[in-house]
């Protein structure tokens, strides 16, 4: 199994500065993709950014937040961070960390984190 485990949610002004965590432990070989999703009250979850494990970690983030939002990876921590800039009223959300990881036994799994709130007033 793997947990992944989210961090530096909170309150904050619009146009304030968030840095979220994930750190990503347990059976783990590789993982293929780290990312970001968001869930909004009364809100489908939907993705926020994500970043593919090739030579490049090939970054992709929703139009919503290109500009203000970076995604970021420390492969040999096995950690991804969101850097959130420039916050506005509808960024708030509870913010999920996920991980595509290939284990020992080269299986394939998705893996969520139990999520940090992020809020942001007006």
């Amino acid at each position: 199994q793997v947990q992944l485990v989210e961090s530096g949610g909170g309150l904050v002004q619009a146009g304030g500065s968030l840095r979220l965590s994930c750190a990503a432990s347990g059976n783990i070989f590789r993982i293929n993709v780290m990312g970001w999703y968001r869930q909004a009250a009364g809100k489908q979850r939907e993705l926020v950014a994500h970043s593919v494990s090739d030579s490049k970690n090939n970054i992709m983030s929703t139009d919503a937040v290109k500009g203000r939002f970076t995604i970021s990876r420390d492969d040999a921590k096995n950690m991804v961070f969101l850097q959130m800039n420039s916050l506005k009223a509808e960024d708030t959300a509870v913010y999920y960390c996920h991980a595509i990881v290939v284990g020992a036994a080269m299986d394939v799994k998705n893996y969520w984190g139990q999520g940090t709130q992020v809020t942001v007033s007006s």
